[in-house]
């Protein structure tokens, strides 16, 4: 059997009775005409070869077989290549071959024997659109993605910041001014030639602070693509759970697998003090000290190969090709105990006698976090390597009842707001006295939570109201009061008729 394609008609037709290449007349149809069956020339995504799985910016010219199958022109070859070491005696054009095995199989007995169509298995769609890859398009006069008038100055971003997130006010510039930066060296790619380095972030703060909720805030405000990754999963590569490259995976998830959006996206890992080195441990650290090296690359800036619509690299999914270089990333996490690092390194400097600090000085600092340094993250187990990819370093505050009780109420979707709304749509008025607001306040400080306590808290005095509420349609405004909180009373039930009943709610057979 020959495997040589006729350059000239690009055409080719195989007759495996006699082991040669002949054209028909009647069934003279192009590889062009063929590629393009069941979809159009504009369509916005690439083929992806069905054996390698390389899409048709990396492997080339695809050759389209039924059933929007693609396959790429060096797999096609090799596929020739070893059909052609057998003589299969013309089987897989003779169009009787299932009736002589059914015959066959009826005569000696054995079970039906039945090709595999592989319309059934594909599908009338063929692959689906989130196995694909979404082609460059480049448009003449197409305006770029980024335009540096149209970046918002820091001040603006931050205002819009305070809008949603209370407090963190150093956060808050420092955020802002960074991606004020970054975003000014993707549009311009360069000043005078001098090239401009990425300028990624570690943020550092106890738990419940709103780390993720910071970003979250900035990501839809700048409306780039945010993928949000967990540090927890992330393992070395051959071992069970998500490779490194999955954060990128997941950002261009967010993009739509859109390859030139993505690459000017937002990546936010938590949880990043979760693969710090272990401490005392003859076991091989397959999530902690090799994790960070794998992703020094990644925040460095080089191509990376990423699976798309999937966590990790295997035989059945596509890989796309991204350059990280304009991705920013933003690694977050609230590395617990590493306030031990930072007293024992405060408490060196205390000397003895006249002018010495107590023992205890920094017990109840609760910003003691602000005093970091690189030295105490690098005691705390992050290598070298990887801190000095993380030029800018902030801390967020611990929040104090003041500041829990603005988060109560002051946000554009404050929690107090989300209860009224809901209220709203059974047409009764909900109100909070200060005194309440503070007694909630106090109650999140105890639980050591951050502002997901404040939830929890009022999610428990809020069940019996939402229960009882429907029940009456007389119901006009409810106010929740500091006994409530506590317990030692109820809420103040105004009825419609403008009659005001301060009595508790047992006395108006409702439950609490």
């Amino acid at each position: 059997m020959s495997d040589q394609f006729n350059d000239d008609n690009n055409h080719d037709n195989y007759d495996g009775q006699d082991g040669e290449k002949s054209f028909s007349e009647n069934d003279h149809t192009d590889t062009s005409t063929t590629a393009n069956a069941g979809r159009s020339d504009d369509s916005e995504y690439e083929d992806v070869c069905f054996v390698c799985r390389r899409p048709e910016s990396k492997a080339g010219r695809m050759f389209k077989l039924p059933n929007n199958i693609c396959v790429c022109d060096e797999c096609m070859h090799k596929t020739m290549d070893a059909v052609s070491q057998f003589d299969y005696q013309g089987m897989l054009n003779n169009p009787n071959l299932q009736q002589e095995l059914d015959q066959f199989s009826k005569q000696n007995g054995f079970p039906n024997i039945s090709f595999v169509n592989l319309a059934d298995l594909q599908g009338d769609g063929g692959i689906p659109n989130k196995q694909k890859l979404k082609k460059k398009k480049k448009k003449e006069g197409q305006e770029p993605v980024l335009d540096i008038r149209n970046i918002p100055a820091p001040h603006k971003i931050k205002a819009s910041l305070d809008e949603y997130v209370v407090g963190q006010e150093h956060a808050k510039k420092v955020i802002s001014v960074a991606v004020y930066n970054h975003y000014k060296r993707v549009a311009t790619n360069s000043m005078d030639s001098i090239e401009i380095e990425k300028s990624n972030m570690l943020m550092i703060g106890p738990t419940g602070c709103g780390k993720t909720y910071l970003v979250k805030t900035l990501a839809r405000l700048l409306d780039v693509p945010l993928a949000i990754a967990d540090a927890t999963s992330l393992t070395e590569a051959g071992y069970i759970g998500d490779d490194i490259e999955s954060v990128v995976s997941k950002l261009l998830a967010a993009a739509d697998n859109d390859v030139e959006k993505a690459e000017r996206g937002i990546v936010f890992i938590d949880e990043i003090d979760k693969i710090a080195k272990k401490k005392e441990t003859h076991s091989r650290d397959v999530s902690g000290e090799s994790v960070q090296q794998g992703m020094l690359k990644l925040l460095e800036g080089a191509e990376v190969e990423v699976p798309v619509g999937a966590n990790s690299k295997n035989a059945m999914v596509p890989l796309a090709t991204i350059n990280t270089r304009n991705i920013l990333f933003i690694c977050g996490g609230a590395f617990p105990d590493l306030e031990d690092v930072i007293k024992e390194r405060l408490r060196k400097s205390a000397s003895i006698g006249f002018g010495s600090e107590l023992k205890d000085k920094y017990d109840k600092d609760k910003n003691i976090l602000s005093k970091v340094t690189v030295e105490d993250i690098r005691k705390f187990g992050m290598i070298p390597e990887f801190i000095g990819r993380l030029p800018i370093i902030y801390t967020l505050e611990g929040l104090t009842k003041e500041m829990m009780v603005k988060i109560l109420k002051e946000p554009k979707n404050a929690i107090l707001k989300q209860y009224q709304k809901l209220l709203e749509l059974d047409e009764v008025k909900l109100q909070f006295t200060e005194d309440a607001l503070e007694a909630i306040a106090e109650k999140a400080m105890e639980r050591d939570t951050g502002a997901r306590a404040l939830r929890s808290i009022i999610e428990e005095f809020m069940l019996d109201i939402m229960y009882e509420i429907p029940k009456d349609d007389n119901i006009g405004t409810v106010t929740i009061t500091k006994e409530y909180i506590e317990g030692t009373g109820g809420p103040i039930i105004d009825i419609r008729s403008n009659l005001i009943n301060e009595t508790p709610m047992e006395a108006l057979d409702y439950s609490v």
